[in-house]
């Protein structure tokens, strides 16, 4: 699946890549992003793209408990989309591109598990399909937008670390996403050889203060 990630990018990426509106702003590098905390999400609103903040973890619109009370919704299986009562009318109308620099996976056994870290061979950012929504909390009529990573089966380069992987998007396609275009190809087809990996410190298995640097994905000096 993917259940840390990182976003560390500069406008003039931003821009390049995602093609947005607005004026430029400082972006705050993160290195270990875990399930609930904000991060940045690409969405067509109504003036062109847009990069917004949003929780990491999709919580819809019906929702009438609280978010203590949510399973697990930071992925998004693409299999089921179309089926799953959380995700199924933000296919149809919210889709979203969650733009990451790398991700994290483990491998062996419980108690002694490995963290890798993937990132794109050409080195730019990456296009993570996405799904997003806007609920309101019952109790204090807040607003809060959410969002969720679609993941499908892992592509043959991918499966000796996991069976699974981020739906990851060609930019020339992001917007075909987002508009609702071609979904059943964009959801169905893993790029090859697009990923490059490397082991990296056990700190990135811990998420909270004083981990989330830069050193989180150099290559580990005990690979």
């Amino acid at each position: 699946m993917c259940g840390r990630f990182t976003q560390s990018y500069t406008w003039a990426e931003v821009e390049r890549f995602l093609s947005v509106i607005g004026p430029a702003r400082n972006l705050r590098p993160r290195y270990n992003i875990a399930p609930t905390t904000p991060i940045d999400v690409l969405r067509l609103g109504g003036a062109g793209r847009e990069l917004v903040s949003m929780r990491w973890g999709l919580v819809p619109s019906w929702w009438k408990k609280s978010l203590s009370e949510l399973p697990a919704t930071f992925n998004a299986r693409a299999e089921t989309l179309a089926e799953k009562p959380m995700f199924r009318s933000a296919l149809k109308s919210r889709r979203c591109i969650i733009p990451a620099s790398g991700f994290y996976e483990w491998t062996g056994k419980p108690g002694a598990k490995t963290p890798h870290y993937f990132s794109a061979r050409d080195g730019r950012p990456l296009a993570f399909a996405g799904l997003w929504e806007c609920w309101r909390d019952p109790e204090t009529q807040e607003p809060m937008e959410s969002a969720t990573i679609v993941v499908g089966p892992a592509n043959e380069w991918m499966r000796p670390f996991h069976d699974r992987m981020p739906v990851i998007l060609d930019w020339c396609d992001a917007g075909a996403w987002m508009a609702g275009e071609r979904l059943g190809e964009l959801l169905c087809h893993p790029p090859e050889n697009a990923l490059h990996e490397w082991i990296v410190s056990s700190r990135v298995n811990r998420s909270g203060v004083g981990d989330d640097d830069p050193a989180l994905i150099e290559p580990s000096r005990a690979a």
